[in-house]
This record gives C-alpha cells, sequence and structure tokens, in this order.
C-alpha cells in the first residue's frame, strides 16, 4: 500500500506579510513564517514521513530545513518543478493591485486568483509541471510517506494533479494558508 502524500505551503515570507504578489521572488522567512514551521512540524511528528521535497526558492526551501530538523529527516530534495508560478507582470505587485493588472480573474475563497496577465505562468502549464513532479514523486517514495513543501498555486496544482482535476477545480478549493497543509492518500 503507498504511503501518503503531504502537501504544504511554505511559512509566511516578507512579501506574504506586505501583502505583495512574490511569484518567484526569493524571499525569506519571518519570525513568524519560522514559527509556523516550527508548529507544521510538531504536527506532522509521529507520522512516517522519510523524505521531504522542497522548492528551491528561500521561503519553501527553510520551511524544509525547519522541519526536517524537527523531525530528524535528513533528506531533502530540491524540486525545481515545485517552484511557484511565475506570475509575470504580477511580480512585486500588491495583492490588492490585481483587478488594475489583471482582467481575467477567478474569485476564490479568500483570494482573487489572475488567470493570464502578461508573463505569467499559465495555470494550465503549472497543472501539467504538477503532474510530472508528483509522478516522479509518488515512484522514488514507493511505499514510504513524504512531504512537499511548495507554494499555494503549485500546491492547489498538485492536489489537481492527484485527483485527475481541471485547473480550475484545482484552483477553486480551500485556500491554503501558510503552513496549511494538503493531505494525499
Amino acid at each position: 500500500m503507498a504511503g501518503v502524500i503531504y502537501v504544504i505551503r511554505h511559512g509566511q515570507d516578507t512579501d506574504n506579510a506586505a501583502g505583495i504578489l512574490n511569484g518567484h521572488r526569493d524571499t525569506e522567512l519571518t519570525e513568524l513564517g519560522r514559527e509556523q514551521a516550527g508548529i507544521v512540524a510538531q504536527k506532522l511528528s509521529g507520522h512516517n514521513i522519510s523524505k521531504i521535497y522542497s522548492s528551491p526558492l528561500k521561503r519553501a526551501n527553510e520551511t524544509a530545513i525547519i522541519i526536517a530538523s524537527d523531525l530528524g529527516i535528513s533528506d531533502i530534495t530540491i524540486e525545481p518543478d515545485l517552484i511557484e508560478r511565475d506570475f509575470g507582470i504580477m511580480t512585486g505587485k500588491k495583492v490588492v493591485d490585481i483587478p488594475k493588472y489583471s482582467k481575467n480573474n477567478i474569485v476564490g475563497d479568500k483570494v482573487l486568483y489572475f488567470v493570464d496577465p502578461e508573463g505569467a505562468e499559465l495555470l494550465p502549464t503549472v497543472l501539467k509541471r504538477a503532474r510530472r513532479v508528483l509522478k516522479e514523486i509518488q515512484k522514488a517514495r514507493g511505499d514510504n510517506d513524504a512531504l512537499i513543501v511548495t507554494h499555494g498555486d503549485t500546491a492547489k496544482m498538485i492536489r489537481a494533479a492527484y485527483h485527475g482535476w481541471t485547473w480550475k477545480e484545482g484552483i477553486m478549493t480551500p485556500y491554503l494558508d501558510n503552513t496549511g497543509i494538503i493531505i494525499l492518500k
């Protein structure tokens, strides 16, 4: 029987705290973000996680390192396909300014998702990337539990890939707070 995959969003970073859309901006965790990583590690203790996969961005990797240290896991793999969606012209903009820069948006339960602003990675492309990385992780982990530390949009697309959903179905799932957990089993 295959193990469980836990997918979490990184802890709060400096852009999150400032209400800025970060995308590929390589920002660090805030003090709260480091605390959140420690709390999620406590929630995951007692689970049989043997391997952690992380986005290459600092905020995710730092979250993964804190969790790994707290859980006594030495195996962290940096996986480029776990990177956040490239936000194009939205990168570095205030969250409240999304409607100024993007006219094609989807209203989620807590946030407004921009679909196709100039230069942004399209959500169907993120879903394709999520399918690819999920398949690789499922193959590599065998029957062991694994933890994926990634970003909001990427995590939603991993969930969609796992369940065979479209990108629209994936984006309409509940918002994933910093260090929120998705359980795939």
